[in-house]
């Protein structure tokens, strides 16, 4: 029997999870924006509420303009379901809301958004589910700081804001060797520079918002699986194994296989913690998607200009971007991210804390504000701003020191981006 061909990356981003709508005809997928679905009848209802049917219930759980957005998710990632929701940061919760009970830890790098740490470090606290932080350059640190009650291990393929690949082969080993998944933040990669399920991740998280969505108009989060692990071999994760009291004793692992953990993020996931997508982010959001390849194509050429740029300049003592040889993580960019090493990157001024204000306060193209992956060049001072509410040696760890200036850079003429740049430098001088 004659192999099916897998579409190409760019005909999966403009195609996947959509087809025209049956009752119109219309190509582009419509915004169902409404909060519930019509039962045939009551047997209908019951079978849907029991899981035994696929359908709409309840815009809460499920939602065909949002559905339409996780199958294409899924199908970028190379994963077998996806789940949306409201933003990256409810992405990380439903990814451990699964896996993780009172008491559980799991490892995290210490190069990771400010915002994560925080979310990580003290609110998730409220749970009871502790974190330890570790430099992930050393895979034996992650090793070491694993004991009987991790459940997983957390690390951004590409780190905001510095740069930092990770080692995702190295790091998938030692997941596999302790019978736990990997979950990797690939917000600053994207699907089209790196997959991390082709490097052995288990759990894929994205914040939507940013390079996804592409435009500055949609926040949303979405978590996809790669439905390889086997949640019921090593007795680590009831929630996805053993019978859930709220379906009757439905075991998720057994009746859906390699869609447990997306049935249960939003069956149990979504249900009570209500972190949904809204309609009009999700179809903004596909629409972004079309033109993903191009755009980070764009993105990474403008990126490494502006690096060489910084990398010659007298007001500049260092740059972190992994597309300069130069970069320590150079060699790592080339293998898990060939077609680019991203366009976010961070840079150190020379003057210190009041010299990295100055740069943000002087740019004029470059917008100052907290996101990243707009089609617009955006600028930041992390440590007064993202990185803020940790302690010094939180920030310093995470790439996030007084003098560091952080740069999302756009689709802008690149020249233009320099030339802004070059006079908001010379005001340091």
């Amino acid at each position: 029997m004659k192999k099916t061909k897998t579409p190409g990356f760019e005909t999966r981003m403009i195609h996947a999870g959509t087809q025209p709508e049956p009752v119109t005809g219309a190509r582009q997928t419509p915004i169902f924006q409404n909060t519930s679905y019509v039962f045939h009848d009551a047997d209908h209802a019951a079978s849907l509420f029991n899981l035994q049917t696929f359908g709409f219930i309840y815009s809460r759980l499920t939602n065909p303009t949002v559905a339409a957005l996780e199958e294409r998710l899924a199908s970028l990632e190379g994963g077998r379901g996806a789940t949306c929701c409201a933003s990256g940061h409810a992405a990380q919760i439903l990814a451990f809301f699964a896996i993780m009970a009172p008491g559980d830890r799991f490892v995290a790098s210490n190069r990771l958004y400010g915002g994560s740490i925080t979310q990580f470090g003290k609110t998730f606290k409220k749970f009871d589910w502790q974190v330890d932080f570790v430099d992930v350059d050393n895979p034996e640190n992650v090793r070491k700081a694993i004991g009987p009650k991790t459940k997983a291990i957390f690390v951004e393929s590409l780190a905001n804001p510095g740069g930092v690949v990770s080692d995702l082969e190295a790091l998938s080993a030692i997941a596999q060797a302790a019978e736990i998944p990997l979950i990797v933040d690939n917000t600053m990669a994207t699907p089209y520079l790196c997959r991390p399920f082709e490097w052995g991740a288990d759990l894929v998280v994205h914040s939507t918002t940013k390079f996804l969505s592409g435009n500055g108009t949609s926040v949303g989060g979405a978590v996809v699986d790669s439905g390889r692990f086997d949640w019921a071999k090593s007795g680590k994760f009831p929630g996805l194994a053993e019978p859930e009291p709220a379906y009757h004793g439905l075991s998720f692992y057994e009746t859906f296989g390699d869609m447990a953990f997306t049935m249960q993020a939003h069956a149990v996931g979504l249900r009570d913690l209500g972190a949904t997508m809204a309609p009009m982010n999700a179809f903004q959001t596909l629409l972004g998607t079309e033109t993903l390849s191009l755009r980070m194509e764009r993105h990474c050429a403008n990126a490494k200009t502006v690096a060489e740029f910084l990398e010659n300049h007298e007001a500049v003592d260092w740059v972190s971007c992994a597309a300069l040889p130069a970069s320590p993580y150079h060699d790592l960019g080339l293998k898990y991210l060939p077609l680019g090493a991203g366009s976010v990157f961070t840079f150190g001024v020379k003057g210190g804390y009041e010299a990295g204000v100055k740069v943000v306060e002087s740019c004029e193209l470059f917008s100052h504000l907290a996101n990243i992956g707009d089609s617009r060049s955006l600028i930041l001072h992390p440590a007064s701003t993202t990185h803020r509410q940790l302690t010094e040696e939180q920030r310093e760890a995470a790439g996030a020191g007084p003098a560091v200036v952080r740069l999302s850079i756009g689709l802008e003429t690149v020249e233009d981006l320099i030339d802004d740049l070059g006079k908001a430098l010379a005001a340091t001088v």
